[in-house]
């Protein structure tokens, strides 16, 4: 094969084997099965024009709308078609190359309905409040920590904030102000997050600690998701299955937030059906700052105040999205002997879980990898 046969035949697996006069032999190449929807990962592919991604989002392209059932919820999921064709539209001439229409390039063929070339297994949108710094890092931690087969390559997150600029925590003032904040900018939020187009939402807040009562939670979830079309995974719903899945009755748990906002978070759970026996919070006095609560208090609040014999916990659970969790669950699920359930990396395992991505996933504790 010469040089400029083996370049068009890179040329036709980009173009996902459409470009007019390239050399679609498909010599050297493997398929590579999408994954999603509860699809099994197959085994790792090679390809040595080092276009095998390209054929995956190919396999992964134009598939239509259509209603899955969530793994955990047992509800139907409506996905989205983000792919409809014209996609990409292309305006005329279409390609161009000094200013002038590419001759002999070939045509992208924007009737085969081209998915996202990062997301092209699911779009997942993110909102989360402007001053949160650790929820997406850490979901895109889990990501990346998982791109091999069995895991999330093409799995991409679109993240939007919600407006909080009063982010104190001081007093119940305070709280209320915060409250107002985010319940009256959650819809432009998710307004904004909707232009990236995507297929299910995750609420990255917890809603427990700005109102009382797990009914009193589901009810700003029920009007975005009625405003938005989308399923939404949040964190009670989240919780629950996760608790479930392990038996759990006895918790402790871990907040930044102060004694009323564990108060409204240990109700949430008794509500749900777990027994609180024991509480730490940081008393954050803004919401920014919860990001800076340094592990080694964390780790010494679950070894020395939540995890103890005494206490005889089944598992500790983590709140606050702000407050990064997972590397500490890695280091401490071992030593304790419990599952430690961070916020952050529990809901998005519902939110993969609920869109069919069932493989064991690493770097983010046991929840993830056992169930």
């Amino acid at each position: 094969m010469t040089r400029r046969q083996a370049l068009a035949g890179v040329a036709a697996v980009a173009l996902g084997g459409v470009a007019r006069g390239a050399d679609t032999s498909g010599a050297g190449r493997a398929e590579a099965p999408a994954v999603g929807d509860g699809a099994k990962a197959g085994p790792a592919t090679t390809d040595v024009t080092g276009w095998g991604v390209m054929k995956e989002q190919r396999k992964a392209g134009h598939r239509g709308a259509r209603t899955i059932i969530g793994k955990l919820s047992g509800k139907k999921i409506a996905i989205p078609d983000v792919d409809a064709p014209p996609m990409p539209a292309l305006a005329p001439p279409g390609v161009v190359h000094d200013g002038k229409k590419a001759e002999n390039f070939g045509e992208i063929d924007s009737s085969e309905g081209y998915p996202d070339v990062r997301s092209f297994r699911r779009k997942f949108g993110l909102v989360i409040p402007a001053t949160n710094t650790s929820m997406e890092h850490e979901l895109w931690s889990i990501i990346f920590r998982n791109q091999g087969p069995g895991g999330l390559r093409g799995v991409g997150l679109h993240t939007s904030n919600v407006m909080t600029p009063k982010p104190k925590l001081e007093t119940e003032a305070d709280l209320v102000e915060y409250k107002r904040q985010f319940l009256g900018g959650l819809r432009v939020a998710a307004d904004a997050a909707a232009l990236a187009q995507p297929q299910y939402m995750i609420m990255g807040m917890s809603l427990e600690h700005i109102l009382g009562g797990v009914e009193e939670i589901r009810a700003p979830v029920a009007e975005i998701e009625a405003h938005t079309g989308l399923a939404w995974a949040t964190w009670h719903d989240a919780a629950r299955a996760a608790l479930t899945k392990y038996g759990v009755k006895r918790i402790g748990i871990l907040t930044p937030f102060d004694k009323r906002g564990n108060e409204n978070a240990a109700r949430m759970f008794e509500e749900l059906g777990f027994e609180v026996v024991t509480s730490v919070g940081f008393s954050c006095a803004n919401a920014l700052h919860i990001a800076h609560v340094p592990d080694w208090a964390k780790e010494k609040a679950i070894l020395e105040l939540l995890a103890t014999d005494a206490n005889r916990l089944d598992a500790v659970v983590q709140c606050g999205t702000n407050m990064s969790l997972i590397d500490v669950a890695e280091r401490l699920e071992p030593v304790v002997g419990i599952p430690i359930l961070g916020i952050n990396a529990t809901t998005f395992w519902y939110a993969l879980r609920e869109n069919g991505f069932e493989g064991p996933l690493k770097g983010a504790g046991r929840l993830l990898q056992e169930f």
